[in-house]
């Protein structure tokens, strides 16, 4: 059906009213993260496709700062016409409430989603602990023992370890890290017993019987670890984590966000892309304009509970 749909779209260059037809110009990709992380790498492997679609190139530009607030302002208040655009993820939703200068999911047009990077629950395989189950009854059965690593609150590692406490009913002892980096090296020093990071953050120790990854808290298994069972698998509804989404100022006109989302929606579901972003590690699910918008929506609606209760909530209130 999708590809129906691009048959009968195509996309082609749209008229404006004026004599240059949409794009004829480059079209920029704002990253609202430092190049070499893993925001940067899907931003340039969103590009690299995207412009063998256009005849005019897609330019990447980082602009960081802010958790990832800077780069978000920058496209925001990007002149709409369509040549500025910018990848973001969950972050956006965690900082419209916890910084004053950040903006709000309803200041930026979403145009299309490139798919989710789930939280796990990881452990060190000293621990003992082998599934979901022994690791609740570890928890419930000495409070507060278990340390998490995990990011500062608000970050999403740390939302995933408060939502497994609070859906589990357990108390862990969460253990905050600027970033996932140092987080790594935590749980592989025995500073902490457990963490609640994506996937690829210990594939090669889990594999290697350093780390277990005990649950992966998506709707299906990742595609880097068939052998780890969902959170829902063994009885635990749990689904959180990251995602990646592209995004453009409010204001454009309607021709061009619809040449824009099918752009991106057919690129982000050519199989060429999916099979490069996987080995990168990217999970991808594309979803267009409004599957994006209700997705970002019912994860507002599921995080800002979490940062209210821990009294995150300073520049918006619901």
């Amino acid at each position: 059906m999708l590809a129906a749909m691009f048959l009968a779209l195509g996309l082609v260059a749209c008229s404006t009213g004026d004599d240059a037809p949409f794009p004829s110009e480059p079209i920029t990709l704002v990253v609202n993260w430092p190049a070499g992380g893993g925001m940067d790498r899907a931003g340039r492997l969103v590009a690299e496709y995207a412009r063998r679609r256009l005849d005019v190139p897609v330019a990447v530009i980082n602009v960081a700062g802010s958790g990832g607030a800077s780069g978000v302002r920058h496209v925001a208040e990007a002149d709409p016409d369509g040549y500025t655009v910018g990848i973001l993820g969950a972050s956006l939703v965690a900082s419209q409430y916890i910084n004053p200068n950040a903006n709000a999911i309803d200041e930026i047009e979403l145009l299309a989603f490139m798919g989710p990077d789930p939280a796990a629950l990881q452990v060190r395989a000293d621990t003992g602990i082998t599934s979901i189950a022994e690791f609740i009854e570890r928890a419930r059965r000495e409070p507060g023992s278990v340390k998490n690593g995990n990011d500062a609150p608000g970050g999403v590692s740390h939302i995933a370890a408060t939502l497994l406490g609070q859906i589990a009913d357990v108390e862990l002892t969460l253990v905050p890290y600027r970033g996932y980096a140092p987080t790594v090296a935590a749980i592989l020093s025995g500073e902490v017993q457990s963490a609640t990071l994506p996937v690829h953050q210990l594939i090669d120790q889990h594999e290697s019987g350093d780390i277990r990854i005990l649950g992966v808290m998506a709707e299906e298994r990742h595609f880097m670890a068939p052998d780890v069972p969902t959170f829902k698998e063994q009885g635990v509804d749990l689904v959180t984590g990251d995602w990646r989404a592209i995004y453009a100022p409010n204001g454009m006109p309607a021709d061009r966000l619809t040449f824009l989302e099918n752009l991106f929606l057919e690129t982000l579901s050519d199989p060429e892309f999916i099979a490069a972003a996987e080995q990168q590690s990217f999970f991808v699910a594309p979803m267009g304009a409004a599957d994006t918008t209700q997705f970002i929506e019912a994860f507002d609606a599921e995080l800002y509970p979490v940062l209210l209760d821990a009294d995150l909530v300073k520049a918006r209130h619901k």
